[in-house]
């Protein structure tokens, strides 16, 4: 998982109209907890729909090794046969997550909370993202770092406590990661293990503890924050999982179909849950023709078809508060921006720069390799948009991924619409979180190779 792999370059060209019906891997943020949650359940676990991308097959392998069974039936169809909250096993070798942040830091949580020692590693993009808002809290709850890195990064030793303690938990960042890590600590410990964000983030822990069997309460707590409370020691039934497929994923091909004139695509069973749904929120904000179609509802999140035509986009300016809700999405609402007329201002992007890149300046680079007038003032981004007479962006960059997959993606989306094709340099990394992304694209009438 961590080796070194060769390069893999690929180019996006300009594209005739996008048109036709796709389905997007499954989100990765369900998959993963999904797979976290039904190992400390009791009993038989069914998920269909996982994200079979890399970072969640990193997962699933962590949970082997700490004791559950974990099979794959078919695509996308897996089983879960759980250990029961503290149940975990020392694992026999070291948890590697690759590339992935997100295994990396709920594992860490889950373990935590079991009387069981773990090496935590991943790859050299993984390595350098900071562990320590993630031990702040857990340490507090009685595990014990043995063995870290100089500035508590990767390789992590854990040991996870013996007798958890239930704590209350101001995270101080919006972070959904923190905050999920603190709640899988806090299955082991006796009482209530609170946890208060003062910028909501994402909630799928919670549903999805919940929909496992656990008592957890939320509650706002000040403008915008929420207050969640988990009462400690549940036992956890195994639970059958529908992943729907994940928004993060379908903001590619959505932008593309918004950018290439004529195109006309319905992306089916895509998460709405509101929390998630901010990139959405700003390009509807800039014009964008985005329609929501057969809404329903599995596992308490919202999910919907969503058809995408193209549109004539215009600048806005995206608050600070909506980056909980597109954390992951400002690299493809950038490109967006290149093409609308007038400016783009993206403010309190401080969260981008301990991506898997440095993902602020990333973004401004590939923007500035292929034409567009891009300027980071603290932790905003301004692009200056070539819509409407100015032309299209000039495109024929070629882009540094920096190992990140969401910067490989938006740059070959930006190829698809761009005056001259847009290369990047190592597209490998896609299959981190969308495995067959070239080929969904492709799909559609994308010229990608």
């Amino acid at each position: 998982m961590s080796s070194t792999a060769a390069l893999m370059p690929l180019a996006a060209r300009g594209a005739r109209p996008l048109a036709g019906r796709v389905r997007v891997p499954g989100d990765k943020s369900i998959s993963h907890r999904a797979l976290i949650l039904g190992a400390l359940a009791v009993g038989r676990t069914t998920v269909t729909g996982l994200l079979e991308g890399e970072d969640v097959l990193a997962t699933a392998q962590a949970m082997r090794l700490l004791g559950a069974t974990v099979t794959r039936t078919g695509p996308g169809a897996w089983t879960v046969e759980g250990v029961g909250v503290g149940g975990f096993a020392a694992p026999p070798e070291t948890l590697d997550f690759g590339n992935s942040g997100t295994g990396c830091r709920l594992v860490m949580g889950a373990v935590a909370g079991s009387p069981v020692t773990a090496m935590f590693d991943g790859d050299a993009s993984l390595r350098r993202r900071p562990m320590r808002r993630i031990l702040d809290p857990i340490l507090k709850m009685g595990a014990t770092v043995v063995q870290s890195t100089e500035g508590d990064r990767l390789p992590v030793m854990l040991a996870g406590a013996r007798d958890p303690l239930p704590i209350e938990y101001t995270t101080p960042v919006p972070s959904a990661q923190v905050k999920s890590a603190v709640l899988l600590a806090g299955l082991s410990a006796p009482g209530h293990t609170v946890v208060i964000e003062s910028e909501a983030t994402r909630d799928h822990t919670e549903k999805m503890l919940a929909h496992f069997g656990a008592d957890v309460t939320v509650v706002p707590d000040g403008p915008h924050g929420r207050r969640i409370t988990l009462v400690g020691q549940p036992e956890l039934h195994g639970a059958d999982v529908v992943v729907p497929a994940d928004p993060s994923s379908a903001a590619f091909p959505l932008v593309a179909a918004l950018l290439v004139p004529g195109s006309d695509v319905i992306l089916d069973n895509v998460m709405t849950n509101p929390l998630r749904t901010g990139l959405i929120t700003t390009l509807r904000e800039m014009g964008a023709s985005i329609e929501e179609v057969a809404r329903r509802e599995d596992g308490g999140e919202a999910m919907a078809d969503l058809r995408v035509r193209a549109s004539d986009l215009v600048g806005v300016e995206v608050p600070p508060d909506r980056a909980p809700a597109m954390i992951d999405e400002y690299p493809v609402l950038a490109v967006a921006a290149a093409f609308a007329t007038g400016r783009t201002v993206m403010r309190g992007l401080k969260e981008l720069r301990v991506k898997e890149s440095d993902r602020l300046a990333a973004t401004a680079d590939l923007l500035r390799v292929n034409g567009v007038t891009v300027t980071i003032d603290g932790d905003d981004m301004i692009v200056e948009g070539l819509g409407a007479g100015r032309g299209l962006p000039p495109g024929g960059g070629l882009v540094a991924s920096h190992m990140d997959h969401r910067i490989a993606m938006s740059a070959l989306v930006m190829g698809l619409a761009s005056e001259k094709p847009v290369s990047v340099d190592d597209a490998a990394f896609i299959a981190t979180s969308f495995p067959g992304f070239v080929e969904t694209m492709r799909g559609l009438g994308a010229d990608i190779g």
